[in-house]
C-alpha cells in the first residue's frame, strides 16, 4: 500500500516530527519504507528519515508491506499524524 503525504510541520521531518512518526510505525510487523524523490529509506530509522532532509510543504510517499489489515491500521493513524 502507498500514501503520499505533505510534510506539515513547520520544522520538516526532524527531530520531534520523525520520532513521533517512527514511534507509529514502529511496532508494525511488516515493511515500512518512505520515499521522497529517488531516496528510499526505512521508516522505522531516524537516521535513514532524517537523510531525507524533508521540509515543510515537501511531499513523501509512505510504502506500507503488511497483513490488509494492519496496513489500514497504520494508514488511520499516519493520517492523524500527518493532520495533526
Amino acid at each position: 500500500m502507498l500514501k503520499a503525504y505533505t510534510i506539515p510541520f513547520e520544522e520538516g521531518f526532524h527531530a520531534r516530527p520523525a520520532s513521533n512518526f517512527i514511534n507509529t510505525v514502529k511496532d508494525f510487523d511488516g515493511a515500512v519504507k518512505v520515499k521522497k524523490g529517488d531516496k528510499e529509506v526505512d521508516a522505522k530509522s531516524m537516521i535513514q528519515i532524517m537523510t531525507l532532509a524533508a521540509k515543510k510543504g515537501d511531499e513523501i510517499e509512505v510504502i506500507v508491506d503488511g497483513e490488509v489489515d494492519d496496513q489500514d491500521d497504520l494508514i488511520k493513524k499516519l493520517d492523524e499524524l500527518f493532520e495533526g
